[in-house]
């Protein structure tokens, strides 16, 4: 009796190992991967082979490249690293009035480094209604996805443009999110091509930003994902953290604009270190540390579903202005760390 118990125990444990072993394996296939952009603003950053070396070294499997870099795409070809390469405002009116521009664009930068991960081409980030080549965005994106086509690479990259959360005109309480009218003038043709082609909206989101102009209603605790309670109430949704409520404020906008299906990428998110109201080591760590460990949880308008997220920014980037956006490194350009991370 007492060694069957035993044997029965053993068979017991080895099943549940193997049962969490198999969830394990599951959450992991099924996890946000988080990703870090990789800005060089700055003349005292490392080579790109070293800092390609260091993403490796702390596990982070996916990158934002603001614009085409030799070096990093080379350093990258012997990597697995996942690529968000950003088109740059500057070349938007180059490649949107030629076709032959753009092929050529996608030959030079992507096809010529046929072993780097591309996943994402962002054409544009942060285009405003405003702006000189706002006009060229659209017919860059078409363009740049035609190039991506005739290159036989249609199924492996998507095409796509980071807007920001200054597009919304309305983004409280969440469920009323909605674009500017300008906004939905200008974005209105590309969530119609991004449907088409199945491909998500990426867009920058910064809950410091939104506390910093308006500390008094926008408390601090609820952009650093450490307010004890729930905050906001929108009918049967709940939050407790600005991140959320600013990501389904976007859904919502999107929802309006008629392309509710639509997935988000948050191509930019993080928190500075210093040079500004509640920029600090301490909040840095606290925001992106709890940015990387929440992602999973997807938001109240969509629970469970995991958010694909890029931290800004690797490298602290001393040529950018105002003060605090100098600060918004995960390491110093020596390549110290600020702070201990885990992308695991």
């Amino acid at each position: 009796m007492g060694k069957s118990c035993s044997v029965d125990k053993c068979c017991i444990m080895h099943s549940t190992m193997l049962l969490f072993g198999l969830l394990m394996a599951i959450f992991k296939t099924t996890g946000a991967e988080v990703g870090v952009c990789y800005g060089m603003m700055a003349k005292d950053l490392p080579p790109s082979a070293e800092v390609i070396d260091l993403y490796q070294q702390k596990n982070i499997q996916r990158m934002r490249l603001y614009g085409p870099d030799e070096a990093a795409l080379q350093a990258l070809g012997v990597t697995n690293i996942k690529l968000l390469l950003d088109v740059p405002n500057q070349k938007l009116e180059s490649v949107a009035t030629s076709q032959g521009n753009a092929d050529q664009w996608v030959q030079d930068n992507v096809k010529k480094y046929s072993s780097v991960n591309f996943q994402y081409i962002a054409v544009g980030n942060e285009v405003k209604p405003s702006d000189s080549f706002a006009q060229f965005l659209f017919p860059a994106m078409q363009n740049i996805r035609n190039a991506i086509v005739g290159a036989g690479l249609g199924n492996q990259i998507k095409v796509s443009t980071a807007t920001f959360f200054g597009a919304l005109e309305v983004s409280y309480p969440p469920s009323h999110g909605k674009f500017f009218s300008e906004y939905q003038q200008l974005l209105g043709p590309v969530i119609n091509f991004l449907r088409d082609n199945q491909a998500p909206l990426l867009v920058n989101i910064y809950p410091y930003i939104s506390h910093i102009e308006n500390p008094g209603e926008v408390h601090l605790d609820y952009a650093l994902f450490t307010a004890p309670s729930i905050v906001v109430n929108d009918d049967r949704l709940h939050y407790q953290n600005l991140f959320d409520a600013m990501l389904d404020a976007f859904y919502s906008a999107l929802e309006k604009a008629g392309e509710g299906s639509l997935d988000i990428v948050v191509s930019e998110s993080g928190w500075p270190s210093d040079g500004g109201q509640d920029a600090s080591v301490d909040n840095a760590m606290t925001y992106n540390t709890k940015l990387v460990q929440h992602v999973n949880q997807g938001t109240p308008k969509k629970p469970g579903k995991p958010i694909e997220t890029y931290l800004f920014a690797m490298f602290d980037e001393s040529d950018k202005e105002p003060a605090f956006e100098k600060h918004w490194g995960l390491f110093f350009p020596n390549k110290q760390e600020k702070y201990s991370i885990s992308f695991n």
